[in-house]
């Protein structure tokens, strides 16, 4: 083992019960929770995730999110959007009308998912790029936070932003999966990174692991999410370094192999990715947990 991975404080390596923890982002509309959203939910609490907020990625599933905010309140939080995947899909003025119908609700505390992605071509960028001002605009009207997604489009989406420069809401880089130089240009636009379980794919030298590592992302603008059902934090798989592997608890670890697969991620994975975010800074899984449900909470109001 390594110098600098002997001083990891054995504190880290201890069972952590009591934290609690906010999922930012979870498809639970996805139809691969049809049948057992309760159960989900419940392991989830079990597990210390003590909110969530559920994706909305078009008009149906922005609706659908919403009404399981009134079937779990308290616990459960929505956004409202439309994916640049389907921006195609976008009616005028219909879905405008529609999509601030919904935002407009109190449990919707965002707007999004949103943006550009550039890596696939479901729907043509300028298409992507019209539907991206139409909803920032409505992030601006209704004072809410942006959450942004975005792939291989980093420059495109800052160059809109700027069109709002004195306007925008805070925003969140939703499921952020680029370079430590990407994220280092979205922070210091004062922009929060969403980090996943993303953490055991990415093993360049020049990502989210550096960008931790490297003491590059600030806590105060770092919040956690599972992205559930997808972005499965593969721990038994990832090459993960020894001192990383070393800080996941029994507990965490019970929750996401006994629950979680490839095939359907659960938001009960969210304290790995935590003890991992915590290892990777060569902090303790608390001061994680502390400062991101703290973020979330400011930043979208779920105390409310």
């Amino acid at each position: 083992m390594a110098e600098e991975e002997k001083a990891i404080p054995s504190s880290m390596t201890q069972c952590y019960e009591n934290y609690i923890i906010i999922d930012v982002g979870a498809n639970l509309t996805n139809k691969k929770y049809s049948r057992d959203l309760d159960s989900v939910i419940q392991r989830a609490k079990d597990a210390g995730v003590q909110k969530i907020m559920v994706t909305g990625a078009s008009i149906r599933s922005s609706k659908e999110a919403l009404r399981l905010t009134r079937i779990y309140p308290g616990t459960l939080y929505s956004t409202a959007g439309v994916h640049p995947h389907d921006a195609k899909s976008w009616e005028e003025p219909n879905t405008l009308r529609e999509l601030e119908g919904i935002a407009s609700n109190p449990e919707c505390v965002a707007i999004g998912e949103c943006g550009l992605d550039y890596s696939r071509d479901f729907s043509a960028p300028e298409a992507q790029r019209t539907v991206f001002h139409k909803q920032i605009e409505l992030a601006c009207t209704l004072n809410k936070p942006l959450v942004i997604h975005e792939r291989g489009a980093q420059k495109d989406v800052l160059k809109v932003l700027d069109q709002y420069k004195n306007r925008l809401p805070p925003i969140l880089i939703h499921s952020f999966i680029g370079t430590a130089e990407e994220a280092q240009i979205y922070l210091d636009q004062g922009f929060y990174l969403g980090i996943t379980g993303y953490l055991c794919k990415d093993k360049s030298d020049s990502g989210v692991r550096q960008l931790l590592e490297g003491g590059r992302a600030p806590l105060d603008k770092i919040l956690v999410e599972t992205d559930a059902p997808f972005m499965y934090p593969n721990t038994r798989a990832s090459k993960l370094p020894v001192h990383v592997k070393d800080a996941l608890t029994e507990r965490s670890m019970t929750f996401l192999h006994r629950y979680c697969t490839f095939q359907r991620n659960e938001p009960c994975a969210l304290p790995a990715i935590v003890e991992m975010v915590a290892a990777f800074m060569r902090i303790t899984p608390e001061q994680v947990a502390l400062a991101t449900a703290f973020n979330a909470l400011k930043l979208f109001g779920l105390n409310q």
